[in-house]
């Protein structure tokens, strides 16, 4: 298991897919993943092509203090916001079957991209979004900088969202936007993750866990759970 984990971890730092399942007492889905920064457009067109579900962005709770980013949930249910838009209260995320607070924070588009849902528009707001990330943490920028060269080259909302880990990572929460993380980490890459959810040829519900690892299988593409991700990310801490 350990060889098979380790491979999985190599190969997601050299840019291939790794395929991740929660955990049936979660959502119960699988996600395929890869890094942000070595995304490439057949990459993007595999993920819309072959999953189903939502293209997102799973990106490290370093990242969004430095940009300042707000969970939606958190910003809808601002009372200032409530009181000029009321219907965000009335549809407050309050009823959340897996969870009790959504990851989803601001959605994205590079300023150079047309409408931003091309394969090639978003293969550029992901690449340029976890590239940039990467050059500020490694100068440790401050909010307000970081904030603002984050504006010079995107805009929200966008065709890309972005779900945001919460602080302490796994040991607060284990959504795959906190194992996407977690398994970049690992590899050694920066903490932007893109991914999509898999369905099942009909749409309505998700890919099982036994036909998404033949799947994977198929393709050669390493199957990890939940489970094996935090077992080795705590090893390794």
């Amino acid at each position: 298991m350990a060889n098979r984990i380790n491979n999985a971890i190599k190969a997601f730092a050299d840019g291939l897919p790794v395929c991740v399942f929660d955990s049936e007492f979660r959502e119960g889905e699988t996600d395929l993943l890869f890094s942000g920064e070595k995304i490439t457009e057949a990459n993007i067109r595999q993920l819309r092509k072959d999953c189903g579900g939502l293209l997102f962005l799973a990106v490290g709770s370093e990242i969004g203090e430095m940009f300042g980013l707000p969970y939606l949930q958190d910003l809808f249910d601002e009372p200032k916001l409530n009181n000029s838009y009321p219907v965000l209260k009335e549809l407050s995320t309050n009823d959340l079957q897996y969870d009790s607070k959504s990851a989803f924070t601001l959605s994205i588009n590079h300023r150079d991209t047309y409408t931003g849902i091309t394969d090639t528009d978003r293969c550029l707001t992901t690449k340029r979004f976890a590239e940039l990330s990467n050059e500020l943490l490694e100068i440790n920028c401050d909010n307000k900088s970081a904030m603002s060269k984050l504006g010079v080259e995107f805009r929200t909302p966008g065709h890309i969202p972005v779900c945001l880990e919460q602080k302490g990572g796994l040991d607060t929460r284990e959504g795959h936007t906190e194992l996407a993380v977690a398994l970049a980490r690992l590899a050694g890459v920066t903490p932007v993750v893109i991914g999509a959810e898999m369905l099942q040829p009909n749409g309505d519900a998700a890919l099982s866990v036994n036909d998404a690892k033949k799947w994977a299988e198929e393709r050669g593409i390493l199957f990890l759970t939940g489970d094996e991700i935090k077992q080795i990310f705590n090893q390794k801490r």
